[in-house]
């Protein structure tokens, strides 16, 4: 039999995807694979862990093989119907924290999986966090993760701010489809496999973010936030529309990968 370490080496898969998912099948941690990549594998493992890399080969991310992802140092439940957490997004939240004010009423737009609104509370319990989403299937996975998480976050299927009317809030964010529809990437890699509302408006990527711009002025409190996370490459955009809409004190936050990530402005009424 081979060992788990070359199991590893030969799944031709890179090396952290291939960890992952042999971590997976043993349901052991990254210490105890560390100590016991020598050991034989069994039957059963190998056969459940060539399975997992078959999927694997083909596209399918890891995150849906696993069925979680890690976000902000805690696991969310993720499946097809909900975009992928994403380190970068982590960003956002970290702004959302700095510029919420003592029990605030904040709430996200296009939830999806709810890692940021869950996030928010969870790190921040004194606000009141709401999120919304159009999808039912995302808010579903969004409130078996808050339940899980035992994250009190109220979750409200919405087209955007359309289900809350003449509700006002000291914090809006947003993570919204802002990838244009003929972007290569989008037949590339995971993109392939999550669901395409999350990923682009259909258009130049800019649309849903306009529109949020425009429909959170009445739902925002006077000196409140704005933030958007967006693309590498549409900050300007970004700080434009903001602009243009009357925001104030509009600016823009690099990632860590030094690219435009978040946008965003305060709202003075």
């Amino acid at each position: 039999m081979p060992t788990y370490r070359e199991l590893i080496q030969t799944s031709g898969l890179e090396r952290f995807d291939a960890q992952m998912l042999l971590l997976h099948v043993v349901q052991k941690n990254r210490a105890w694979l560390i100590a016991h990549d020598t050991d034989s594998a069994s039957a059963a493992h190998i056969a459940e862990f060539e399975a997992l890399v078959n999927r694997r080969r083909i596209g399918e991310p890891v995150a849906y093989i696993l069925g979680s992802r890690e976000f902000y140092g805690r696991e969310f439940i993720v499946t097809p119907a909900v975009l992928i957490p994403r380190p970068d997004t982590e960003l956002l939240v970290e702004l959302a924290l700095a510029r919420a004010p003592q029990a605030g009423r904040v709430i996200d737009l296009g939830t999806g999986s709810g890692c940021i609104p869950i996030t928010l509370k969870l790190e921040r319990p004194d606000l009141s966090v709401s999120a919304v989403d159009i999808s039912p299937d995302a808010l579903a996975i969004a409130q078996q993760n808050a339940a899980a998480l035992n994250a009190d976050v109220r979750f409200v299927p919405s087209d955007w701010l359309s289900a809350v009317a003449g509700e006002q809030f000291e914090l809006i964010v947003s993570n919204p489809p802002y990838i244009e529809a003929n972007d290569v990437h989008l037949s590339q890699g995971d993109l392939r496999f999550e669901p395409s509302g999350a990923l682009t408006d259909g258009g130049d990527g800019l649309q849903h973010l306009a529109s949020i711009i425009t429909q959170a002025k009445p739902h925002l409190l006077a000196g409140a936030w704005l933030l958007l996370e967006h693309g590498w490459d549409q900050g300007a955009a970004c700080r434009e529309l903001l602009q243009t809409a009357g925001y104030e004190q509009v600016q823009t936050w690099r990632d860590l990968g030094d690219n435009d990530r978040v946008s965003g402005g305060i709202w003075q009424g």
